[in-house]
């Protein structure tokens, strides 16, 4: 066993700054242990939440813990190292007390710190432990008595209270991975677990080290649970994703393969936008799908997206020539409109100009800027035409308005005519009103439908009750009429007898079909001689 290292006087040097002078001795802890404030569990062991697949570069929990207490380490160190030593007389060393087999080295150890201990958990974990007079703690495990380091000059409590606190420690750094096993991801477990292995393999606390062994075992039994849950909601996930994905896809197929016809391209192009961005927000924030389940989608995805575009390409390829015919066809239209534009053949001219409208709306739409042009010309074109006529037939009106005033006169002859009383009569007052009328020359243009309109009325009744009178007065028409009328009247005759006997018999239901008939043959030959007369 080492020998008992010199120390200044408690009284002079701060607790916090006494350093053990010994050699250190290899082991999986070389280093001299000082004492410092234990830092707290949540802060020893941090944990992100699961995010999914853990990218290569983060640093897991366990490493930066580590760091954490070697940064602290050392520079409490090196203020302890800056401070001067006080010489001091060499203590005489307690005569070791026997153990059994062989005793491992004993590492030393400077005063702790006071730290806050549960008194009933402290006191549970101190059984497992005891203190020699020189201040080598001992732990007691199922293979025997194991040392755990030397905390001289101090009272035996205090120095196994360091090593139970190390041993609380430990308790609640695995408290914290079974509270937080539900929360982190499997290689947060994995990482979490070997570093909990490594610290419980020979640990230098004192407690009961078999009993957290075996909880950190049903803990990793818990953990295997955990990751084929985690397994089980990452496939869930990624299923979801990809159903979200293929709905991606899906939308933009259909974009794709909408009739270029009745396409609206601008709200097409947009909704495609939108698809893509939802696409690489999936890509970036969701979970990350098989590659070659990934890249499928992809490829049809894209696909959908060329072929939009290229149907979009195509559609405004054909729509700016369509544009372009239209505008060619247009401006010829323009040019004969123009050159009729100063004809005086009101009539056939007005017709060219119909047959030229009709063709403008056939020729289809040039683009915006160039259409609107193009039709101010055509109506200009067409507008000096029909000014000129509408010149032309002010003139002409003026001298028809006497012609006017003559066919009125006319039309108040004619009018008295009717009602027709004596049709040969006004037949022919209306051939002498229709010769005065021709001779009474043209009236404006405004004023001829309605003058015409007039006369034809006229024409019209007397025409109709001439045609009444034919009928009535034609032999083969008078001949039909008597033998019709004959028949009715025997039809009607039988029809008395009938219902004569009937009413004898009592026989209501033949009485009554009996007189419907008689009343029907009766309404039918009242209508035949009023029509024969």
């Amino acid at each position: 066993m080492s020998e008992t290292p010199t120390t200044r006087e408690t009284e002079a040097v701060p607790e916090t700054e006494a350093v053990p002078q010994t050699e250190a001795v290899p082991g999986p802890d070389d280093a001299t242990v000082v004492p410092e404030e234990t830092p707290a569990v949540e802060e020893a062991l941090t944990f992100d939440q699961p995010t999914g697949d853990a990218e290569p570069d983060e640093a897991p929990a366990v490493e930066q813990e580590a760091r954490v207490e070697e940064a602290a380490a050392v520079e409490e160190t090196a203020a302890v190292e800056e401070t001067p030593a006080v010489e001091k007389a060499p203590a005489p060393a307690p005569a070791p007390r026997p153990h059994a087999g062989p005793r491992p080295p004993v590492r030393k150890v400077a005063p702790p710190k006071e730290v806050p201990m549960d008194p009933h958990d402290a006191a549970e974990a101190a059984q497992w432990g005891r203190v020699e007079e020189d201040g080598t703690v001992w732990v007691r495990e199922s293979s025997g008595e194991r040392v755990v380091g030397q905390f001289p000059d101090v009272e035996a409590d205090e120095a196994l209270a360091f090593y139970v606190r190390r041993f609380l420690d430990l308790v609640a750094q695995v408290k914290l991975f079974e509270s937080r096993l539900a929360h982190i991801s499997t290689r947060e477990i994995d990482q979490t677990l070997k570093s909990l292995r490594e610290q419980l393999a020979e640990p230098q606390a004192v407690g009961d080290l078999e009993g957290l062994r075996q909880r950190l075992a049903l803990a990793e039994e818990r953990a295997i649970e955990r990751r084929s849950e985690i397994q089980a909601e990452r496939e869930a996930a990624k299923a979801e994703a990809f159903a979200a994905r293929e709905e991606l896809v899906a939308a933009a197929e259909a974009i794709a393969g909408q009739d270029p016809r009745s396409t609206q391209w601008k709200h097409s192009s947009e909704e495609l936008r939108r698809l893509l961005d939802a696409w690489k927000e999936a890509q970036k924030s969701g979970p990350r799908l098989d590659k070659p389940r990934e890249d499928e989608l992809w490829k049809r995805f894209s696909k959908a997206r060329t072929t939009f575009d290229r149907h979009r390409r195509q559609w405004f390829a054909d729509l700016d020539a369509a544009q372009d015919a239209a505008k060619k066809a247009k401006e010829a239209l323009i040019a004969r409109a123009e050159a009729l534009s100063t004809s005086t053949d009101w009539g056939r001219t007005s017709g060219e100009y119909r047959e030229l409208m009709a063709e403008w709306k056939a020729a289809g739409r040039a683009r915006r800027s160039d259409d609107d042009a193009l039709w101010e010309r055509f109506r200009a074109a067409q507008q000096r035409f029909f000014d000129n006529r509408d010149s032309q037939n002010r003139i002409v009106d003026a001298e028809y308005g006497q012609n006017l005033e003559v066919k009125l006169a006319i039309l108040t002859e004619a009018e008295a005519l009717l009602p027709v009383r004596d049709v040969r009569a006004a037949r022919a007052t209306l051939r002498t009103l229709q010769d005065r009328w021709d001779a009474a020359g043209r009236v404006p243009r405004s004023e001829v439908s309605r003058v015409e309109g007039r006369m034809r009325a006229v024409e019209k009744a007397i025409k109709d009750v001439e045609d009444h009178e034919w009928r009535r007065s034609n032999p083969e028409t008078k001949a039909r009429v008597q033998g019709a009328t004959s028949q009715l009247e025997n039809a009607i005759s039988a029809l008395e007898d009938e219902l004569a006997a009937a009413e004898a018999a009592g026989d209501a239901k033949t009485i009554a079909a009996a007189r419907e008939a008689l009343e029907a043959r009766r309404a039918w030959l009242e209508q035949l001689q009023r029509s024969g007369d």
